[in-house]
């Protein structure tokens, strides 16, 4: 693999971030129909409500939505079909096993380009309790306010 390789965002899922603490991340390739391909190349896709199961050793991720391409006609898949990930079976086992610890589940945080293969990045994640989540808007607020207060005295 060549140092050049470039990555495209297609879509991130800033929901995870804010619902779970990502503990461990995984890059993994997704098996895609041709059309499925070209509307990626659009950006059309979403991954908002889409989690990742485990089931006999492979990996599938349910509610990712790449919307039907228009030129795509009969080709064109469920846009909310059931895709399989692939990783190396050594990540499947190691996931596996922290997946058997109470509270730990999978959710794609990223889908993107990676030279012309689409990859998807798995998070590892535990989920958040109410507090926790009070916690980041409480430091995403100060930061905000921090940021405003900055601007203010550069400008005056």
């Amino acid at each position: 693999m060549s140092s050049k390789e470039s990555i495209k965002l297609i879509a991130n899922n800033k929901k995870a971030y804010h619902d779970y603490f990502i503990e461990a991340t995984y890059e993994a390739g997704i098996c895609l129909h041709g059309t499925e391909v070209k509307s990626l190349r659009m950006g059309k896709c979403s991954i908002k409500e889409s989690f990742i199961r485990i089931e006999n050793g492979e990996v599938f991720v349910y509610n990712m939505h790449i919307s039907p391409y228009e030129k795509g006609n009969i080709f064109n898949k469920d846009p909310l079909r059931i895709k399989k990930l692939m990783l190396h079976r050594y990540e499947i086992n190691k996931i596996m096993g922290k997946m058997t610890e109470k509270g730990y589940t999978l959710v794609p945080t990223k889908v993107y380009f990676k030279g012309s293969l689409v990859k998807v990045e798995v998070g590892l994640a535990k989920g958040k309790k109410l507090y926790d989540k009070r916690q980041d808007i409480a430091k995403k607020d100060q930061r905000r306010e921090a940021e405003k207060e900055f601007k203010i005295r550069n400008l005056g």
